[in-house]
This record gives structure tokens, C-alpha cells and sequence, in this order.
């Protein structure tokens, strides 16, 4: 018995030993590219286990469970998203666990969004969709650059947000967009260099991404835009009418002939010069588009109905283009642009 217990010890010393030095094996090393450890809420030492086993970080999931249970640690380990960089040992790794981290959410806003569509990609992420509008609808972040703004529409810069999944993350998340906005707007030329105001550059920007998907179009939409402005005809174009028709609560995917006669400041149809404000996100391209468009006398433009647009420079020749590209096809003819 005495033999048999003396060999028990030293299992278990040999056991505790060779558990040790896998806690203190490196497993990313100095210089290895960061890895990304997500733990779900409800996530346990098995769960973790075969992500690290996945990620190559741990030999295997029961080993894991093994040493977190050789440390003590098995309820400590916190949800969480982790940030992993060498030299890290699997000792390190669990006492990341054990202190938390921030559960975080990845975000994408697509350019040319409104306010209420980026709520509901808010609300696609698990946030919440009103608290999101409620701080989008406070204009106080962007006051000193636009003192006439009501809202946020046109300043929360379209990217991929990574933001803690905490109860203030809508507001959080607001607040890194509208900050993105700046550091974008501090590499671009001062709009008063292309005689516009912010709010003018940034109006005119989000018409610029509402109209046209192609990168190269965009100077030349710009263009057309501003010669517009220049000799005094309305814009005449359907994205402000869409967004008015939107906060009337009209829009059903459709623009009708008699949608152009809609009562709405935004409606450039009826309307002279510019909307009020911005329709929706510009991105970078749009607001560099409208700072440099491209040197062309077009007043008009219309679609080809395969994502281009047909420019022209004189009413005759656009009227050429809407019987060629929108008549035929039974679509109602576009106007101005």
C-alpha cells in the first residue's frame, strides 16, 4: 500500500509538474500576428478549450480544461473579446480570461445610408434602434462645423465600427462615427476652397453617393450638380424626392410621376438650389468628388438602366438619351438629372 501510494504522489507530482510547464509554453510568440479570441456569454473552459485547439494555441480542448482546473480558474472565465499578442504563454491566456475583456460588436455602414436605415443595421448588431436615432438626432457633436444642422444626417461617416457591447453602445457608436467624420473631413481640401460650405459640400456629396455606384462617375454626377446650381435649374433629382418621400411615409420602393410634385423642402423637382441638408452618408469618394468634379459642361444625366449614366450637355441631347434609355423601356423620363 505504501508503494502504491508513493507511486500515486509522484503521478500526481508529475502530473502537476508537466501541467505546469504547459502553462508556461509560449504559444504566440514575439512578432506572430494577433489573434482574435471571441468568448460567448455562457461560454465555459470546454468551449474555449476547442477555439484555442482551433486557433493551434492548445494541443487539445481537455488540456485546457485541465489547466484551467490546475489554476482554479474555472468560474472566472469571463465572456469577452480578446485581443491575443505574443509572447503569450497559455498562463497568460488564462489570466486574460479571468480579467475580462470587452464583448465587442463589428459594424458595417455601407455608404449612402439615412439615419432610420442605419438604425436598422444598429438593430441587425443587437443594439438598440431607438437609443441609436435618439443620439443621431442630436446635433450637438457636429455644432461648431454646422451650426444650422438639426440632426446627424450626412456626419456619421460610413465604415466598420467595433464597438463594446455595453447599454451605451448605440451613443458609443454615434460618437465614433461622427469622429470619423472629422479626422475624414481633415485630410480633404477646406470646402471653402471650392466656394461651399460644409453643410453645402456635405449636401451635394450625399446626392453625389445616392446617385451612382460607379467610382469614376462620381466627379462628373459632381459636375453636373454644380453647373446646375451655377445657372440657377433645379437639381431634379430623385434621391431628394425618394427622402422626401420617406419622412412623409410614402415610399414604397417606387418614384411616380406624380411623386415629383410631393410638398416637401427636399424636393428638388419644385424646389430651387439645394435641399435643407444632407439625404444620407457620404463616403470619402462623394465629398472628394464634389471638392474636385470634373471639368465638363453636362447639365443632364440619365440612367442607361445598367448601373452607368448617359450625360449631356444640352436639353436637346439629353431629351435624345431619355427616348433612347427611358422611353423605350416604359420608364417614366427623367427630368434633370
Amino acid at each position: 500500500m505504501r508503494r502504491l501510494f508513493l507511486v500515486g504522489v509522484l503521478v500526481l507530482a508529475g502530473a502537476a509538474f508537466a501541467l505546469k510547464l504547459e502553462l508556461e509554453r509560449v504559444v504566440l510568440p514575439a512578432g506572430a500576428p494577433p489573434r482574435t479570441l471571441i468568448v460567448a456569454t455562457g461560454g465555459n473552459a470546454r468551449s474555449i478549450g476547442s477555439q484555442l485547439a482551433g486557433m493551434g494555441l492548445v494541443r487539445h480542448p481537455l488540456l485546457f480544461q485541465a489547466l484551467v482546473r490546475y489554476r482554479g480558474a474555472g468560474e472566472r472565465l469571463r465572456a469577452g473579446h480578446y485581443d491575443l499578442e505574443g509572447p503569450l504563454t497559455l498562463d497568460g491566456v488564462i489570466a486574460l480570461l479571468e480579467r475580462g475583456s470587452e464583448l465587442r460588436r463589428a459594424i458595417t455602414f455601407p455608404e449612402g445610408r439615412n439615419l432610420e436605415q442605419m438604425a436598422e443595421i444598429a438593430r441587425s448588431r443587437g443594439l438598440d434602434p431607438e437609443a441609436f436615432l435618439a443620439a443621431a438626432r442630436d446635433p450637438a457633436l457636429i455644432g461648431d462645423l454646422d451650426p444650422a444642422a438639426t440632426d446627424l444626417e450626412g456626419y456619421l461617416f460610413p465604415d466598420t465600427y467595433d464597438i463594446p457591447a455595453k447599454p451605451d453602445a448605440p451613443v458609443r457608436l454615434v460618437a465614433a462615427m461622427v469622429a470619423h467624420f472629422r479626422a475624414e473631413l481633415r485630410q480633404l481640401p477646406e470646402p471653402e476652397s471650392a466656394g461651399l460650405s460644409l453643410r453645402e459640400l456635405v449636401t451635394l456629396a450625399s446626392i453625389v453617393e445616392m446617385e451612382t455606384a460607379l467610382g469614376e462617375e462620381r466627379p462628373r454626377i459632381a459636375a453636373v450638380l454644380l453647373n446646375r446650381l451655377e445657372r440657377g435649374m433645379r437639381l431634379q433629382t430623385d434621391p431628394t424626392v425618394i427622402f422626401a418621400l420617406r419622412h412623409a411615409g410614402r415610399w414604397d420602393g417606387n418614384i411616380r410621376k406624380q411623386d415629383l410634385e410631393i410638398e416637401s423642402p427636399y424636393n428638388t423637382y419644385r424646389n430651387a438650389g439645394l435641399p435643407p441638408g444632407p439625404i444620407a452618408s457620404p463616403g470619402r469618394a462623394a465629398l472628394e468628388a464634389v471638392l474636385d468634379p470634373a471639368p465638363v459642361d453636362d447639365l443632364y444625366f440619365v440612367s442607361r438602366n445598367d448601373g452607368s449614366h448617359h450625360f449631356s450637355r444640352t436639353l436637346r441631347e439629353h431629351e435624345r438619351a431619355v427616348d433612347r434609355y427611358q422611353r423605350r423601356r416604359g420608364s417614366r423620363p427623367p427630368e434633370g438629372g
